[in-house]
């Protein structure tokens, strides 16, 4: 009975890895297809004969390469600003004695999954106000604050999995409280970093509505509003989405792939504790 149980639970994670696959396979095939293969009918399953056209229609003839370096360094700078105040947030609401925790962390869980539709008018205000409009700084900024509370929630959970007797035999050798974190608590808090970071860093990457209406110059715009506006009123070139869609998809793969291990450990840490 056993045997059965584990072979239908293997059946189904692969028709679920099968169901996830199946577009990514088709969007990378297609991305090597020409125009006339894509309109096929039926569709052949592999490009009969194989292309890059696309690829260099998407990186020289729609600047989709300044996109992608935009979203790297908004992603990147936003990630590291957010692990760097979320560590700190987290090991408080964690370790200190604080009143008002349980406030706290429903407050950060409510902001964590407010509609951002509902903030693109204010904050569209706000930069104009700060002169921020169409910048790295203000998506930078934005990003930030969006994504703070959900890796506090996520690097709290964790650092409550850490023993106490490990901060305690550093003030016992004499280490300040702050050289007790730094040294101490984030080294063994890595999975829970990797995690928040991943989150963080994909967030940052896929987010549309906030960088269409933060950064309408051409020059910042980020990956996700230049793949949009791929195309014109009467043409769309659905191989150059493909392969830019290809080029998009393939950091947020590595990264999972890399730090599989890392981000589940980071997940569950902390699922038992209050």
């Amino acid at each position: 009975m056993k045997r059965i149980r584990l072979s239908w639970t293997h059946g189904a994670a692969l028709l679920i890895a099968a169901f996830v696959a199946a577009p990514l396979y088709w969007m990378a095939a297609s991305s090597l297809k020409g125009r006339t293969e894509i309109g096929a009918s039926p569709p052949d399953a592999w490009p009969k004969d194989g292309t890059l056209a696309n690829y260099r229609d998407a990186f020289l003839d729609n600047d989709f390469g300044t996109y992608l370096l935009n979203s790297v360094a908004v992603a990147v700078v936003a990630t590291v600003l957010v692990l760097g105040l979320s560590s700190f947030a987290g090991y408080a609401l964690a370790r200190l004695p604080l009143r008002g925790k349980a406030p706290i962390m429903v407050a950060l869980l409510m902001i964590s999954l407010f509609p951002t539709i509902a903030l693109a008018a204010p904050l569209f205000l706000l930069m104009r106000e700060l002169g921020w409009l169409n910048s790295y700084q203000g998506l930078i900024l934005v990003y930030t604050a969006l994504n703070v509370p959900f890796a506090v929630w996520i690097l709290r959970n964790f650092f409550l999995g850490i023993p106490k007797e490990m901060e305690e035999v550093a003030w016992v050798d004499g280490a300040s409280p702050l050289r007790t974190v730094v040294s101490v608590i984030l080294p063994q808090a890595r999975p829970g970093m990797f995690t928040a970071a991943i989150f963080t860093f994909t967030a940052c990457w896929t987010e549309f509505l906030i960088a269409l209406t933060l950064n309408t110059a051409d020059r910042y715009r980020t990956m996700p509003v230049g793949l949009a506006l791929f195309g014109s009123q009467f043409t769309i070139p659905y191989g150059t989405i493909f392969a830019a869609a290809t080029v998009s998809v393939l950091p947020i793969a590595l990264l999972v792939l890399v730090f599989r291990r890392a981000v589940v450990s980071g997940l569950t840490a902390g699922a038992v504790k209050g």
